[in-house]
């Protein structure tokens, strides 16, 4: 076991976070609060849901929050011996296969917390599955009273876990502690509160944008800021997967990546496996880390969460990450873009009309 001792640690690599996640559950004196997409039927759900249960029955308050989606690996047996022991298991907006499935049923909750005992909050891209072990992710661990600001939010949604919630400014509040802020969003058209934020931090941008996402779909609007500010000067570099584990996507982006490079924009592909990372980094000065992806989907139908900061040394931790990130990535080839098969342009028109729901 290795206690972590400096405020905050970022994370890329599962396997490193996942133990010191487990260390920090192990150490828990009081209580712990896993808020996540996705816990999978296999050997990480398996060694987390253990690790749950042996704290469980030494008297911590254990509450767990998974999608009902997401989480459709587990069901509520594969946690009989956690509850059994005292902990409990929400599952997030179950599906009602009625006519309401294709409004309110798509609408999850990706939001990925870990809190422990008000002095430990993690913050990042990774769910709890043994499938991205070998995938590149970004994962922040925060160690002091900040954890309490995610308290609330923790608490906030396990409150209204099965309940339909239209809009309330107070589960859209900006959160603020110290040189953090935390932006949340909840299925909504018109409010889009991390779109927003994207929106000012790219057009107040004078030097320099780096977005790293698994899924790069933005909507017109972010699209043209991005070109806007590459045409300004500001060095745009946008970072995504050769290959994510979501083939319509990486489809659909191609339509608009040859417009992209053409305006000015960097576009680098991650080779070695998934990049399932989400980071935003702006004249490094300014950081965004958190849940969401780059896409319509997480940006109107998901509750997402995000962490924005000007920390010096979580500033230097994003840099340093995505520094490892390029090392490992090829520029983006216009002319076999050009090239591509028309069967890919096929497709990419027939998912257009989707692209809302990819």
């Amino acid at each position: 076991m290795r206690i972590i001792q400096e405020p905050y640690h970022l994370f890329a690599d599962p396997i490193r976070y996942y133990n010191a996640m487990l260390d920090d559950i192990e150490t828990a004196r009081d209580y712990i609060y896993i808020e996540t997409y996705r816990v999978g039927n296999d050997v990480v759900g398996t060694r987390f849901k253990d690790a749950l249960v042996k704290k469980a029955k030494q008297g911590l308050e254990i509450k767990l929050l998974i999608d009902y989606w997401g989480g459709s690996a587990v069901n509520n047996n594969f946690f009989n011996d956690l509850k059994a022991a005292g902990g409990e298991v929400r599952f997030f907006e179950k599906i009602q296969f009625n006519t309401d499935i294709f409004t309110r049923g798509h609408k999850r909750n990706h939001r990925k917390l870990m809190l422990v005992d008000d002095e430990i909050a993690y913050i990042g891209s990774s769910n709890i599955t043994e499938y991205n072990l070998n995938w590149r992710e970004s994962v922040l661990r925060m160690k002091g009273p900040v954890a309490l600001t995610f308290k609330r939010v923790f608490k906030q949604d396990w409150k209204i876990y099965n309940t339909y919630v239209f809009v309330k400014a107070s589960f859209l509040r900006l959160l603020r502690h110290a040189d953090f802020e935390v932006i949340r969003d909840m299925p909504s058209i018109t409010k889009q509160r991390i779109m927003k934020r994207f929106l000012q931090l790219i057009k107040k941008a004078k030097k320099s944008i780096h977005i790293i996402t698994p899924y790069f779909l933005p909507g017109f609007m972010i699209r043209k800021e991005l070109m806007d500010a590459a045409k300004r000067g500001v060095d745009v570099n946008i970072i995504i997967p050769m290959r994510s584990d979501v083939g319509l996507v990486d489809i659909l982006r191609n339509k608009y990546s040859g417009q992209l490079h053409l305006s000015g924009i960097n576009i680098r592909l991650f080779q070695p496996h998934n990049l399932h990372a989400k980071l935003f980094l702006v004249d490094d000065e300014v950081f965004v880390l958190g849940s969401p992806n780059f896409d319509y989907r997480s940006f109107r139908y998901m509750y997402e969460i995000v962490l924005q900061g000007t920390d010096a040394d979580i500033l230097q931790q994003v840099k340093q990450h995505i520094a490892g990130t390029l090392e490992s990535t090829t520029v983006f080839n216009y002319e076999h873009w050009k090239r591509r098969p028309l069967i890919s342009k096929i497709f990419e028109w027939l998912l257009l009309p989707v692209r809302h729901l990819l």
